[in-house]
């Protein structure tokens, strides 16, 4: 087998219905119900005109740093739902760009997320497909590989594995584990239900704060009434 320029044609995909589920929610709350730590970095920002979540199963694609090559032949495999996950960025170089943002949403992609930069982005303006990048930069990417589709990458601090399930909104990317995505719905479910309530009463102005000096009462922070300079 040869390591570092290969692809896997088959991955583990999850349950349409649990994806398309887990689309209604925003990505803080999902976050939120996975101890917070299933988001990327900020390099992973929306730079389209999409709205709402996207929602998708992850194809991955590990390219040689500026090397765009295994990232067409990713996008020839991928299907209606795929959500594309590259990594391989390298500073003053695009890994995609609009002819193959166009290709992506004509095969009914979910989105994209490069752990790098991307080009064209008055094409950007006024696509409704997820981009997420790190920025833009005219500089191109070479097409020779190596690289890999299919199998683990590190996209944007979060490791990705082939069929995970990809959140993405205004706020970033979350990854949500495909082994453990059908047991945590109903938390995130509820998460997502307690955060609207919050938001709904905040919106009113209706706010409580009271949690504040109860945590800090629970790990014995001292209080002390009087100016910091009093006490010498």
């Amino acid at each position: 087998m040869s390591a570092g320029f290969r692809i896997f044609t088959e991955r583990p995909l999850p349950d349409p219905e649990l994806v398309r589920a887990y689309g209604a929610f925003a990505t803080a709350p999902v976050a939120d119900a996975m101890n917070r730590m299933c988001a990327m970095n900020p390099c992973a920002r929306l730079l389209s005109n999409a709205e709402g979540t996207m929602s998708g199963a992850a194809l991955t694609v590990r390219a040689r740093p500026g090397d765009s090559l295994m990232i067409h032949k990713a996008l020839n495999m991928a299907g209606e739902g795929d959500v594309l996950v590259v990594s391989g960025g390298e500073p003053g170089r695009s890994l995609m760009g609009e002819l193959m943002f166009r290709y992506a949403a004509s095969k009914g992609l979910a989105g994209i997320v490069v752990d790098g930069a991307v080009r064209d982005a008055d094409c950007l303006s006024e696509l409704a497909l997820p981009v997420f990048a790190s920025g833009t930069t005219p500089g191109g990417p070479y097409r020779q590989g190596p690289g890999e589709i299919n199998v683990p990458v590190v996209c944007c601090g979060q490791c990705v594995e082939p069929g995970d399930i990809i959140l993405g909104d205004r706020d970033g990317v979350i990854v949500i584990p495909s082994g453990d995505a059908a047991a945590l719905y109903e938390t995130a479910r509820q998460f997502h239900e307690k955060d609207a309530e919050k938001t709904r009463k905040a919106r009113g102005g209706l706010f409580d704060r009271d949690w504040v000096d109860g945590v800090l009462a629970a790990k014995r922070c001292e209080i002390i009434e009087g100016v910091w300079k009093d006490r010498r």
